[in-house]
């Protein structure tokens, strides 16, 4: 049925901004012409990826000393754990920096090092894959999860962005080793038809580039930890308004892969500090004791953004729907953060807007599967709004009836006031429930 916006869900009159669309990352440009002929090695060998962020100068800095470790032969390494290719990233004093996933070494992908998928791809074709994922597009949900987690401002993710690296620890086919050693010798024996090359070495792989936290564990670890240790009341607060920000982000962007294995925390245990000297006072409170620091970080966030409701074997539920802190009410200190913003649909179409530029750069975009995606996330912000109001729990809010929310074809691109909205409940449910 086509409906105008619900009543707890307002429109506000406003005029979007004409704007030149962004992109996450800049196509090199290679050996141009007018580049000089001896130019660094960095850009020899590994092409000019031109990961330009002007607007973000401290991740464009990270970016820098990561070509610079390649350069200088300090490669990523791979992680062993997972089911697809991830590499820690390291900078010049071999301090991991960042972890990178190319798009062509997702679980899914054509070259994928991890043979587990391959076996899965082999023997039990019928229940591969996730059939309501858009395909080998893990490190758009990647960048997509920051995106999301910046505009409502939850700051539990790390920051995360496209970027476009080379390295001979990345997982190649034969064909693009033997061009490189080939060019590299023709570079090495004829200088000049090798200069005219446009890119020397191994080709540039797009991927998600994430910020590396430190001093953080899995929740797991330290949720059993909790459950034989009693919190300070103002950490155990502080761990709940986290945890909030955690379920809305996962929500929202319907996270089909959030187990306590994939999202960290930082508890930092109480420490005790002597008296102010100059203080008199201070004196008698010789134990003055800090209260511990605890925060998250939601990482692992390749699966989500999907394009239907899970409906047919499994349900990927969110695990920590089972965590006591999933059945108290949500706080104030979130409703006041995000409320607001979600009851906003000028927000959402702006949030969905910001999302289809930097969907939009994968080779593979289509945009009528993007539109569905963005329908399934209207439909999880409809559903949150509502909870935030009525003052649910975030296991009361995985049992409301999943809704999508479709933008009328009508409305186009073009903000309008007058968009309508078609609203629609899914009634198939996945065979099981619990996985």
């Amino acid at each position: 049925m086509t409906y105008a916006p619900p009543p707890d869900v307002t429109f506000v009159p406003n005029v979007r901004e004409t704007h030149i669309p962004r992109s996450p990352t800049r196509g090199g440009r290679g050996n141009e012409e007018n580049s000089p002929l001896l130019a660094p090695r960095v850009e020899q060998e590994y092409g000019l990826f031109e990961n330009h962020f002007p607007e973000d100068p401290e991740f464009q800095e990270v970016i820098r000393k990561t070509e610079s470790a390649i350069e200088d032969g300090i490669y990523p390494e791979r992680i062993y754990q997972g089911s697809s290719g991830s590499y820690f990233v390291k900078d010049c004093e071999r301090k991991t920096i960042g972890v990178f996933k190319p798009k062509d070494e997702e679980p899914y992908g054509q070259l994928n090092p991890k043979w587990t998928k391959w076996m899965h791809k082999l023997c039990c074709p019928c229940c591969f894959g996730r059939s309501c994922l858009v395909p080998n597009q893990g490190y758009l949900s990647e960048a997509g999860a920051s995106l999301v987690d910046r505009k409502l401002q939850l700051n539990v993710v790390p920051k995360t962005k496209v970027v476009k690296l080379s390295s001979e620890t990345f997982n190649y086919n034969a064909i693009d080793r033997a061009k490189s050693r080939t060019k590299q010798r023709i570079m090495t024996r004829v200088p000049s038809v090798g200069k005219k090359f446009h890119r020397l070495g191994l080709p540039p792989k797009t991927g998600s580039f994430q910020l590396f936290v430190n001093g953080y564990k899995d929740a797991d670890y330290w949720l059993r930890k909790f459950d034989s240790e009693d919190l300070p009341v103002s950490t155990a607060t502080r761990l709940q308004h986290l945890f909030e920000r955690l379920v809305v982000l996962d929500y929202i962007i319907r996270n089909t892969d959030r187990g306590n294995d994939n999202w960290l925390i930082k508890y930092e245990p109480v420490s005790a500090r002597g008296p102010d000297k100059n203080n008199e006072e201070s004196e008698s409170d010789w134990s003055m004791v800090d209260n511990p620091d605890i925060s998250i970080a939601a990482i692992d966030n390749g699966l989500a953004f999907p394009f239907k409701h899970p409906d047919e074997w499994r349900a990927y539920p969110y695990h920590w729907a089972w965590l006591e802190q999933a059945k108290v009410p949500f706080s104030s200190e979130i409703k006041e953060l995000v409320l607001p913003q979600l009851s906003d649909m000028n927000f959402v179409q702006d949030l969905c807007d910001d999302l289809y530029e930097l969907f939009c750069t994968d080779k593979g975009f289509d945009k009528r599967t993007f539109d569905k995606q963005m329908s399934v996330m209207r439909g999880q912000i409809l559903n949150l709004t509502q909870a935030l109001k009525d003052g649910k729990s975030p296991l009361q809010l995985v049992q409301m009836p999943v809704v999508t929310v479709e933008r009328n074809k009508s409305s186009g691109r073009v903000r309008s006031d007058s968009a309508t909205y078609t609203q629609s409940f899914q009634h198939r449910a996945p065979f099981f429930s619990w996985c």
